[in-house]
């Protein structure tokens, strides 16, 4: 177009209109700017499917709208598991019966054991420091009744097993055939490693947290095959869903909580125990603002919180759940308990609302405690409202590991140690208890793409600290760490392995602060509305399935009728940065010409607000389109100049700008 003054026919077309609500008036811009403007913009590029992902559109498991294929499936197992734990010299001896069911369309030649605990054997890959404790032991492992024999490493061919790290590969005496099922029977133990020397698990001699604790099946899926990445202490876990009953055998006195529904009640828990949570199931006798005090200071060991055993002086706690990705239990004898009970709505569909129990166990030494039920009553409320109901039949939340933040499971998640103040304590809480949506129940494969559990996870977590805490700041809570990483040029790209980060603080942000940062600015851009629509779409699709990344790019494109290409490629496989001023502006006549630049590579559309005389405010959006065919620097023109008395690009601060400090003008 010539140099003339012209409305944004995009934004007049309803293409790059804002979200509903705003009242804005079209943006009028000078648009040949060719002798005054820096020079262009890289032109912005889509974003580059995998092939495997193709591969996978192409055999009908997957579709390019998010939606999974008519030929989706994914593989199945139930475990039937007992264990016993000596807490005098820390050692856990289990056996467990998995049968694997081989729902793909592929004959398995072998199959793939996650050996979690190797992660402690001398030998092992890390990249953190670690007690070094042995690792775990095999005592006997079996397909379909056959003894397996132990093989070297490099033995690819031969019927047995070859343990590499921490996953064991099986070679199977039979084609594992399509549609059929194999039983596998595995003996172990391993000594806990000490809670100073281990990520995410571990005992103190009070506390015992059993996570990772048994052989787990690796995931077989439809665009990679085996996923079988070592563990080596900093990425974390892709999982298949699967069945539990498991059966574990601690002294008398000790509490012990896990994944899954305690089946044995009687024969565990002492009668007024047993009596309380009765009452609260029934919505009776509840205390302290909901709180019922379960196990106090002065009724725990055997004979008050628990029964008292038989001649062993040990008892045997049964749990079972079903479609869960891993199972995680603790035990100790020093914890008080803490439980409410919560109304999450219609969870099953059924019609009727439903009420799981929160539970908060820990030592009373540990003050800030005091209030986590009541923490964890609000997040799974909060999150219930904000994507959908909470699936579980409980939520616990259990504290003893000796280093700050915490660890996710099925309907349990630990606490590594005591926050500073309550606010941390809260937060830590509520971004656990987020776990259980993203990736418990939607479950992304943790350890190659970080970001689609935590990032998501970090989002929703600051919704809900906002909500919780009305009076704080929104600021203090989003994003500090990527501002100031993204400043210092520092940062990573969020679509990298969870083990490729050098550095921790670049892994942090990569994976929760710079996601959260971008969701946010998505919702702002796209509108509440349409944006929550399309996220729980992508949890709706994706519940007890396998999400890959471009699931979640292909379901926003979907749902909101846009390619959002742009966004996710500048978003999540780059590490430009977003940086808009006000360059300059000019009065001609009765109007101003506001001189808009794009100092950034990241485009984002240019929200103004026009203040003028009387305290009326008027906006315009540059439409994002303007700066992605690669212009650096707009005019736009504001009619009535004489009123105007503040222009200001984004003050609500939806988008992820690094320097404010040129974005407003006063005349």
């Amino acid at each position: 177009m010539s140099r003339a003054l012209i409305a944004c026919a995009l934004v007049l077309a309803g293409a790059c209109a804002p979200p509903a609500g705003v009242v804005t008036l079209p943006v009028q811009i000078l648009d040949d700017l060719s002798a005054t403007s820096p020079a262009l913009h890289p032109r912005y590029l889509s974003v580059v499917e995998p092939t495997s992902f193709t591969r996978a559109v192409e055999r009908g498991t997957r579709t390019r709208t998010g939606q999974p294929g008519p030929r989706y499936w994914q593989q199945y197992a139930r475990y039937e598991l007992s264990a016993s734990l000596d807490t005098a010299t820390s050692l856990l001896i289990g056996t467990g019966t998995i049968r694997y069911h081989n729902r793909s369309p592929d004959a398995l030649k072998r199959v793939a054991l996650h050996l979690y605990q190797n992660l402690y054997a001398p030998d092992a890959q890390r990249n953190r420091v670690v007690a070094v404790t042995g690792g775990i032991q095999i005592a006997r492992l079996a397909a379909n009744g056959m003894r397996l024999a132990a093989l070297p490493r490099s033995d690819t061919t031969n019927v047995g097993y070859r343990v590499d790290g921490t996953v064991a590969w099986l070679n199977l005496p039979a084609l594992l055939a399509a549609g059929d099922s194999i039983e596998l029977y595995v003996q172990w133990s391993f000594a806990v490693p000490p809670l100073a020397g281990s990520p995410r698990m571990g005992q103190d001699g009070e506390v015992f947290h059993l996570a990772y604790w048994y052989p787990q099946v690796a995931v077989y899926d439809d665009v990679n095959g085996w996923q079988t990445d070592q563990y080596m202490g900093t990425g974390e876990f892709y999982m298949g869903y699967a069945d539990y009953d498991v059966t574990l055998r601690v002294p008398a006195g000790l509490l012990v909580v896990a994944t899954g529904e305690l089946e044995n009640e009687s024969e565990v828990l002492a009668p007024a125990v047993r009596s309380r949570l009765e009452r609260l199931r029934a919505g009776r006798g509840a205390v302290d603002s909901g709180i019922v005090h379960v196990v106090s200071e002065a009724e725990r060991g055997p004979g008050r919180a628990t029964a008292t055993g038989g001649s062993d002086r040990t008892l045997a706690w049964r749990f079972t759940a079903n479609q869960v990705r891993d199972f995680a239990w603790t035990a100790s004898g020093k914890y008080v308990w803490d439980a409410a009970r919560v109304s999450v709505g219609d969870a099953d569909g059924d019609g009727d609302g439903e009420f799981p129990l929160v539970h908060a166990l820990y030592r009373p030494q540990y003050t800030l405690w005091r209030e986590t039920a009541r923490y964890a009553r609000h997040s799974i409320d909060f999150l219930s409202r904000f994507l959908w109901p909470y699936p579980y039949p409980h939520m616990t939340v259990v504290e003893g590991l000796a280093v700050g933040g915490g660890m996710e499971f099925p309907m349990l998640t630990f606490i590594l140690g005591a926050p500073r103040d309550s606010v941390g304590m809260q937060s830590v809480t509520l971004h656990e208890i987020a776990h259980m949506w993203f990736p418990m129940t939607v479950g992304s494969d943790e350890k190659r793409n970080m970001w689609q559990d935590e990032g998501l996870t970090s989002f929703n977590d600051w919704n809900g600290s906002v909500e919780f805490f009305p009076g704080i700041s929104p600021a203090t809570l989003m994003g500090t760490s990527y501002y100031r990483t993204a400043r210092a040029g520092t940062e990573l790209e969020i679509m990298r392995h969870g083990d490729h980060y050098m550095r921790d603080a670049a892994r942090g942000v990569a994976a929760y602060d710079k996601p959260m940062v971008a969701l946010h600015a998505l919702r702002g851009m796209l509108g509440k509305e349409l944006f929550m629509r399309a996220y729980r779409e992508y949890g709706r699709r994706w519940t007890n399935r396998h999400p890959q990344p471009q699931d979640l790019f292909n379901t926003f494109n979907d749902v909101t009728g846009r390619d959002l290409s742009w966004f996710w490629r500048t978003w999540f496989y780059e590490t430009w940065t977003n940086d808009q001023a006000i360059a300059g502006v000019q009065r001609s006549g009765d109007r101003l010409l506001v001189t808009v630049e794009d100092h950034g590579l990241a485009p984002m559309p240019t929200r103004l607000v026009i203040t003028r005389s009387g305290g009326t405010t008027e906006r315009a959006e540059i439409p994002v389109e303007v700066w992605l065919r690669g212009q650096t620097r707009v005019v736009h023109i504001v009619e009535n100049a004489a009123t105007v008395t503040r222009v200001e690009i984004d003050p609500e601060r939806v988008f992820p700008d690094l320097d404010r400090s040129n974005q407003t003008w006063s005349p």
